[in-house]
């Protein structure tokens, strides 16, 4: 179990610091069920109502989802990301138009404040896309390619606009997956990241925004 035995004041508050933590550093993945609230109880050394009321804000606050009948499951790793589903729904076209106004915004600011080391990193992470891509990992490919436009809008500087877009990982991680094969033609990556680096913002904010277009148009957005 991830969890430790917690001490006894502010039981709630630790127990859901705790459950919080397990999710986020990975322990429960999203989409898998935690343990029962009798394993819980075990684990934390406290009270079954104490469980409960974790639970229940955790879920309130869209980070689990309690089926009842079935158990709780992991539905988003923060706040945020809960936040941000229950915005968005599971709708495609919701998730991509998110999408680009975030990374129009965080490339346009990545341009003007990127550093060497953020140039850098950038420049392995797309090398790793790519060859995922090469290998026809789905999977693997969602993830490095969501993984790289966080880092572009990471290298905005700018904090409130990176957790906004980390907490919507997922659902950029999805859409990923999802469109990542439609016969739309797509802007080299490449390209985005040389306006990056030379400093350019206004292509690299219309590069960021083209990159999404194309898929955008196909859905009818």
């Amino acid at each position: 179990m991830p969890l430790t035995t917690t001490r006894r004041t502010g039981l709630v508050d630790q127990v859901i610091e705790q459950l919080r933590r397990a999710v986020s550093a990975g322990e429960w993945p999203v989409g898998q069920r935690i343990p029962n609230e009798a394993d819980l109880v075990e684990s934390l050394g406290v009270g079954r109502n104490t469980v409960r009321e974790a639970v229940r804000a955790l879920a309130h606050a869209g980070i689990l989802d309690v089926r009842q009948g079935d158990g709780t499951y992991v539905l988003a790793t923060s706040e945020v990301s809960g936040a941000l589903r229950r915005l968005c729904g599971a709708e495609l076209r919701d998730v991509l138009q998110v999408r680009r106004g975030l990374e129009v915004e965080g490339a346009r600011l990545a341009a003007a404040n990127r550093t060497d080391s953020d140039v850098a990193e950038l420049r392995g992470l797309l090398a790793r896309r790519d060859q995922c891509r090469a290998d026809g990992d789905t999977d693997e490919f969602a993830r490095a390619d969501a993984a790289f436009h966080l880092a572009v809008v990471r290298s905005s500087h700018n904090v409130m606009l990176t957790e906004l877009y980390r907490g919507l990982i997922e659902a950029i991680t999805a859409s990923v997956a999802t469109t990542h094969e439609k016969p739309v033609e797509i802007v080299d990556h490449g390209v985005l990241l040389d306006h990056i680096a030379a400093g350019d913002v206004a292509l690299a904010a219309s590069t960021a925004g083209a990159l999404l277009d194309g898929i955008l148009a196909e859905l009818g957005a």
